[in-house]
């Protein structure tokens, strides 16, 4: 399996975006894309209000839902419009992805192409690439960016009105991810 990792600096930064267009402008891999998404007391990471990602299930303290609308305008439906095989959203409470992890490899096992929006995967992959989005237009650092930072294979800075996938970005993904596979 091979896996590319897409991190940023903080929430609602064009990473979703990023992502998507790496899915759209390297169709020759068959991509099962994956959104990792944690919620603290049941609280959207994102919004800072209730909503959808938040779970409540005693027994089971992660979701990991497989997307079927192409044509939504959630970020794991934007992966599929973007061409993903397949798009998962998995959904932890802040600091508990640990307890997803079992599940959530076996929900992707099999398939050749992963990608991953998450920093906080990181601590638990060694990924073929990782790609670090940068937005200077929004200042929070995130703990987890400024830890996993010094593994990133690449920064992109992040601008609304460019490609999401740059050529000489997909160049280097496509090297990449060639190079791995030819060993």
């Amino acid at each position: 399996m091979h896996t590319v990792v897409v991190g940023g600096h903080s929430r609602n930064i064009g990473k979703t975006s990023v992502v998507a267009g790496i899915i759209a402008a390297l169709p020759q891999f068959p991509w099962t894309a994956v959104k990792i998404t944690q919620h603290g007391h049941g609280i959207c990471s994102a919004s800072q209000e209730p909503c959808e990602c938040a779970i409540d299930l005693p027994d089971c303290p992660f979701a990991i839902d497989e997307e079927q609308d192409r044509d939504g305008t959630s970020d794991t439906a934007r992966f599929l419009n973007a061409g993903a095989r397949r798009s998962l959203w998995v959904r932890t409470p802040q600091g508990a992805l640990v307890t997803a992890m079992c599940a959530f490899h076996q929900a992707i096992a099999g398939e050749t192409h992963v990608i991953i929006e998450s920093n906080s995967v990181m601590e638990f992959l060694q990924p073929d690439l990782y790609l670090f989005v940068l937005n200077p237009a929004v200042e929070d650092f995130k703990d987890s960016a400024r830890r996993f930072l010094p593994r990133a294979d690449a920064c992109i800075v992040w601008v609304p009105d460019q490609p999401a996938c740059p050529a000489e970005l997909t160049s280097f993904i496509r090297r990449r991810l060639e190079s791995v596979e030819s060993v």
